[in-house]
């Protein structure tokens, strides 16, 4: 239903309007009595079996919801009656920010794949806090931070610590986001040196805690095998909890859509199935390399069963999906659990 009727519907709309509206929707839907326990019933699959121990946390299933698609915190409780077992608020920044200027999403329809540039548009961490007072403890949730877009170098720790100090008693993890192509410059983010001097921040915050939350860093799928060693090295080396391979790419490589198109497009993270098979190799990589050393959550053009698979089969623990669920609909949590258990 949601492929032959919803998604023709909604791909007839701006994406980031028709994003939003969606929002709505579903908000509306679950304040209808009973509407909660249909979408459990219909889509969540329950199997002691799914459950992972991950870094102190039992997570109910391996899949969930990537950074990015509820920003600020406002769909959560709602999605996690989808049969997510984790969902990624974020990415959070210290102050609200309107992000790039629109349009700044655009779905590429026959890659099945989406370019976005949103420059970390979100309301801003005191916002975030005040929606995750609300949780209802159905699904763990994770803290994606970032940094705001007019930081300047020097200061950009003190927004990553802001925003952890912020956020600790409202998540179950972090996330720190180093490696989003949308935010003007980064390429300190990537620096080796700069990340030791953020994630060892980041692990003294932590530490001051009664109850430490476990940190992951988000990589880029662009990264070559030096950039990958430097990873697998820094892990090490700090110990951080796990990493997330992968965010969107910059790769505009074997696109069917065409150059006019992609130019008339311009900058932005490709999203979605054209990033599959390098996020897989990027997975791959960290894990053989690294000899399994540490959790990994695959993210990155997951659109069906056998996609999920081939990330946990590369040294995945846990996936998350993101372009897919937009492209396949809620379905598809549903459907890579029960392959995963069929897998078992």
């Amino acid at each position: 239903m949601y492929k032959l009727i919803i998604r023709p519907i909604f791909f007839l709309f701006d994406p980031e309007k028709i994003h939003y509206f969606t929002f709505s929707l579903v908000k509306f839907l679950c304040k209808i009595p009973l509407v909660s326990n249909v979408f459990r019933s219909v889509y969540q699959v329950n199997d002691k079996k799914l459950e992972r121990n991950l870094f102190g946390l039992t997570f109910r299933n391996p899949v969930g919801l990537a950074a990015g698609f509820d920003k600020n915190a406002v769909l959560y409780n709602e999605l996690a009656n989808f049969g997510f077992g984790f969902i990624e608020i974020g990415t959070v920044t210290p102050k609200g920010q309107v992000g790039n200027p629109k349009k700044r999403l655009f779905r590429l329809k026959d890659d099945q794949g989406i370019i976005n540039r949103m420059g970390f548009n979100n309301e801003g961490l005191k916002i975030a806090i005040e929606q995750l007072k609300k949780n209802k403890g159905n699904v763990i949730i994770g803290g994606n931070i970032g940094k705001n877009t007019q930081t300047l170098p020097e200061n950009y720790t003190d927004d990553y610590k802001e925003c952890f100090k912020g956020l600790h008693p409202y998540v179950d993890y972090f996330v720190l986001n180093v490696s989003c192509p949308n935010v003007g410059s980064h390429a300190k983010l990537n620096d080796k040196s700069y990340l030791l001097e953020l994630i060892s921040a980041c692990q003294e915050l932590n530490n001051l805690e009664q109850k430490q939350k476990p940190i992951l860093l988000k990589i880029a799928p662009d990264l070559n095998n030096a950039q990958l060693d430097e990873i697998i090295e820094l892990v090490a080396e700090t110990k951080i909890d796990g990493v997330i391979a992968s965010n969107t790419s910059t790769t505009r490589s074997n696109l069917k859509a065409s150059k006019e198109r992609l130019e008339e497009i311009g900058n932005g993270g490709v999203s979605g199935l054209p990033i599959k098979n390098q996020s897989t190799k990027v997975i791959k990589y960290l894990a053989d390399n690294s000899n399994k050393s540490f959790p990994i959550i695959g993210v990155g053009g997951i659109h069906s069963e056998k996609d999920a698979l081939e990330k946990i089969e590369a040294g995945a623990d846990l996936v998350q999906v993101y372009t897919g669920f937009i492209y396949e609909g809620p379905g598809l949590v549903k459907r890579i659990n029960k392959a995963i258990l069929s897998n078992l």
